[in-house]
């Protein structure tokens, strides 16, 4: 297997060949061309570029620099793709480096990222999960143990200078609705800690004023954090730019369905072997507009959980049609308070939800008002019984242990 980005991880992203970028934009030079049916091994720095510390203090969560986000190699080119062309993209395996076996979750300051919960927990915490093999735990977050699905959390192609205008038009006309809210509505263009491939001087300059943040998932893929995209898996990326323009990052050993805490995965640096081939016209043939996705026939096998409900209904009462955002909140602060009762602290059972294979469903979304979220926490991955019994919660998780907090 060719690697085709080989990175120094005690490097900064901006010292590494001009392999790393951190903004879309269809100028960014390709750092290799393939051909259709070759596979190839792409080297990933985490997504914040090794910001991040394995120890027990949160300062570098809550001091984090988010405009540097997300660091992704690439972008790689296709012999022969064209826009309009689907790119298929065959995830062949993915892995951890052997001097780096560990991971982070987080909770985002809510003044610097936030999250989904983050009106709940607006304060920076941090969990370390060290690798074993398959399985992962945590010294903060005490008796649990799961297998993870390794996937990239970030993978697509370049935009055209069409769609990436749209993107800053839509995102922009957003933000303007409520310019000063905290976490913002989106993050629009900025020089500031951009990154932009093998691109130069002015030029560089002037497309990382206008270069896409990566921050949400769009019609070319990019942050979709689907956690079933492992080994095994396929992407059909429909095309924009000649060449293509691939490029990933933002690898995770784990994650539950949502990433809820914002850094919701268990994130790491690693390495993904992948294939590529072309269906020509494919965007036309199929009607696409968003990437396809198959998911791999690999997954942990957990066969009893318990399943938590959520409403359209908000903390304070209100009541909302069909709101499936509401809902999920209400299925996961639900799941939150229940796993509290047998003693982890709020942070640790949002975390587990983050970083566990937890699964989110909508199932329902006709009845009105209340559209029905649930969420699907899996019983084995507990060195506990947490199903309920007439006796009560037996307060069992190790007393002491908590989610590292800042200075």
């Amino acid at each position: 297997m060719k690697t085709l980005v080989k990175l120094d991880l005690d490097k900064k992203p901006w010292e590494q060949d001009g392999q790393i970028h951190n903004r879309w934009h269809p100028d960014i030079p390709m750092i290799s061309i393939v051909k259709p049916g070759d596979e190839f091994r792409v080297e990933c720095m985490d997504w914040t570029g090794g910001q991040i510390g394995n120890n027990d203090c949160a300062d570098d969560i809550r001091d984090v620099d988010l405009e540097q986000v997300h660091y992704l190699s690439g972008p790689i080119g296709v012999e022969g793709a064209e826009p309009g062309d689907l790119m298929v993209v065959d995830i062949l395996e993915i892995g951890t480096f052997e001097d780096s076996q560990w991971g982070f979750n987080a909770l985002f300051a809510k003044d610097n990222g936030g999250g989904f919960l983050t009106d709940h927990y607006p304060d920076a915490r941090k969990s370390i999960w060290d690798f074993h093999g398959i399985y992962t735990t945590s010294r903060h977050v005490p008796n649990v143990k799961f297998a993870g699905i390794m996937h990239p959390g970030l993978i697509g192609c370049l935009p055209s200078k069409e769609i990436l205008e749209e993107w800053n038009k839509r995102e922009g006309e957003l933000l303007a609705t409520e310019p000063d809210r905290v976490p913002p509505l989106a993050c629009p263009p900025t020089d500031s800690s951009a990154v932009m491939g093998r691109m130069k001087g002015e030029s560089a300059a002037a497309a990382a004023n206008e270069g896409a943040r990566t921050i949400p998932p769009r019609e070319h893929g990019g942050n979709c954090d689907i956690k079933n995209l492992t080994k095994g898996s396929k992407v059909y990326f429909p095309v924009y730019v000649k060449d293509g323009g691939l490029s990933m990052g933002d690898l995770h050993f784990s994650q539950g369905d949502g990433e809820i805490t914002f850094c919701g995965a268990i994130e790491m640096a690693g390495y993904i072997d992948i294939k590529v081939t072309l269906i020509k016209d494919g965007v036309k043939k199929y009607g696409v507009k968003n990437p396809l996705f198959q998911p791999s026939p690999l997954t942990p096998t957990y066969r009893d959980f318990m399943i938590f409900e959520g409403i359209s209904v908000d903390e304070q009462g209100k009541q909302h049609y069909l709101d499936v955002n509401v809902a999920y909140k209400q299925a996961c602060l639900n799941a939150i308070e229940y796993l509290k009762k047998f003693g982890y602290t709020g942070e640790q059972a949002l975390s587990i939800l983050g970083t566990a294979p937890v699964e989110g469903h909508i199932s329902g979304i006709v009845d009105i008002p209340n559209a029905c979220a649930t969420l699907w926490i899996p019983t084995e991955i507990f060195d506990f019984d947490i199903r309920p019994n007439a006796d009560g919660p037996l307060k069992l998780v190790t007393p002491g242990a908590d989610m590292s907090t800042t200075s």
